[in-house]
């Protein structure tokens, strides 16, 4: 994002160093599932207490994307290698460099005619990792169409032209994927208001746009969201980090950047462009999970499960064991015909722990019902989905 970053000095090589040093340090052994269905294949798994984690869907992998990052080789901070090791202790699967192509304020200090710099560098740090880093450059223009970023680019600098629509093109004859950043950005929409206007109508008409950041930075744009949906954009949400993220985001108190969750069939870049194309995709920010009821709520079973439901002792309050397996904190309203012996109808179920729950059911059954509203789970403005829990009871 365009903004006045006089005050931001570029840090230096020293203080970066002894930041990360301070870090934990994610090994960043990710193994998923193959597509294949080998049986032998390892599970998707997480080393790092920072990771970003959420398990996979029975039919796809949950991959934790980062499509919208900047270096000093545009308007950020930090150097490409930086960009590389933070997600590596996020445990990110696959980050896009995605600088400026035309806003280059750090011109005179880091003059650099080949745009892709920023990208070769960064490439070159993730050697040794499983991390994909993605081409991607920022087309910086004025509204309309504002600023939209491009990523699976094989050269950035064909987008460095002066017609707007010639720069989508150069993207889309690349076979990029285009998505409109920050359209409620205040520097561009006074109101905070995401709309859509005659070019961009044009560009999606014509596949050059295929996705809108429903959320950008720290902001969350319901129009936004309801723009995706009326016409079938892929839904975003990215860090458009330029600092470095334990500051921006808070990461040593618990905070978390904003990430795309991409549902995919393969653990690649082809697998990744796969799912932007087919729209298969889950934004997870704050505390928040955004995306399509059908790609957002097989995260959500993934990450739910039922451990165990018992009647203890001679009493019809069945006691029912609930495990949450991701790092989202759920938030839940209870819509069942139960109550509760020991909490009200809001419920809490925080990240890698289990939720005990004393359901008065007034009379021994086999098995509940339980419904839930589920308040931190967006699929369209204002609207929650329903939670449905079909719990056995054992002994």
């Amino acid at each position: 994002m365009l903004r006045n970053h006089c005050h931001r000095l570029a840090l230096s090589a020293r203080l970066v160093a002894a930041l990360l040093a301070a870090l934990p340090i994610a090994s960043h052994q990710r193994a998923h599932a193959q597509a294949s269905g080998d049986p032998t294949a390892a599970a998707h798994t997480h080393a790092a207490e920072r990771a970003i984690e959420f398990p996979d869907t029975p039919d796809y992998l949950s991959l934790t994307c980062d499509f919208h990052t900047h270096t000093v080789f545009s308007d950020g901070s930090v150097w490409p290698t930086i960009r590389v090791q933070e997600a590596l202790r996020d445990n990110l699967d696959c980050i896009a460099i995605t600088e400026h192509i035309e806003y280059q304020p750090h011109r005179d200090d880091i003059p650099h005619p080949d745009r892709n710099r920023a990208f070769d560098i960064a490439t070159r740090a993730a050697a040794n990792s499983e991390l994909i880093v993605l081409l991607g450059s920022e087309i910086t223009r004025s509204m309309p169409p504002g600023h939209s970023n491009a990523i699976f680019l094989t050269n950035a600098n064909a987008l460095l032209v002066d017609d707007v629509r010639a720069a989508f093109e150069a993207a889309g004859s690349q076979g990029a994927f285009t998505f409109w950043n920050h359209p409620n950005w205040t520097a561009q929409r006074k109101d905070g208001i995401a709309r859509l206007e005659p070019l961009h109508e044009s560009l999606i008409a014509d596949g050059l746009l295929s996705g809108i950041e429903v959320v950008n930075e720290h902001t969350y744009s319901r129009e936004a969201l309801q723009i995706a949906l009326d016409h079938d954009l892929a839904i975003i949400g990215t860090s458009d980090v330029h600092g470095i993220v334990d500051w921006d985001y808070h990461v040593p108190e618990g905070g978390h950047r904003p990430v795309t969750i991409v549902l995919a069939a393969a653990r690649s870049a082809e697998g990744i462009r796969q799912a932007l194309a087919e729209r298969r995709t889950v934004v997870w920010h704050r505390n928040m999970l955004i995306g399509r009821e059908a790609h957002v709520m097989p995260v959500v079973h993934a990450s739910i499960r039922v451990t165990r439901a018992y009647y203890p002792g001679d009493t019809s309050v069945l006691r029912v064991e609930i495990e949450n397996v991701s790092d989202a904190e759920f938030v839940l309203r209870n819509t069942s015909p139960y109550s509760f012996h020991k909490q009200g109808d809001l419920i809490m179920l925080p990240p890698h722990h289990t939720t005990v729950l004393d359901v008065k059911t007034l009379e021994l059954l086999t098995g509940v019902r339980m419904t839930f509203e589920m308040l931190s789970v967006i699929t369209a403005p204002g609207t929650h989905p329903v939670l449905e829990l079909r719990v056995p009871v054992g002994e």
